[in-house]
Parts: structure tokens; C-alpha cells; sequence
């Protein structure tokens, strides 16, 4: 009787360390989600830059 409640048991504990791992995984998701979603704004303004200091760049040239 003991190696059955033995093996229920560490079953048990199996499943418990798996839903650690499981919360961690989700949160270090969320947390490169977050990431990625700053560094797309900061893309997204940086080419915006880029693209009005071509614009003047451009019209620094014609006025030339």
C-alpha cells in the first residue's frame, strides 16, 4: 500500500512543480510581449524621424 500513495504522491508534486514552471513561463512571456511592443514604438518613431530629416534633407537640396 505505500508504493501506490507513494506514487500518487509524487505524482502529485510532479504536477505542482509543472505549474511553477508553467506561471514563470507566462510570466516572462508577458514580459518579452511588453518588450517587443516598446521597441516596435521606438522603431516606429525612429523611422519617423528618419522620414522628416530626409524630408529636410530634400528640401535643403533644392533650395540649393
Amino acid at each position: 500500500m505505500f508504493w501506490p500513495m507513494f506514487a500518487v504522491a509524487v505524482g502529485f508534486l510532479g504536477l505542482a512543480v509543472l505549474a511553477v514552471f508553467a506561471v514563470k513561463v507566462f510570466v516572462e512571456a508577458e514580459r518579452l510581449g511588453r518588450q517587443v511592443t516598446d521597441s516596435a514604438r521606438r522603431i516606429s518613431r525612429a523611422a519617423e524621424d528618419l522620414e522628416r530629416a530626409t524630408e529636410n534633407a530634400a528640401r535643403a537640396v533644392d533650395a540649393l
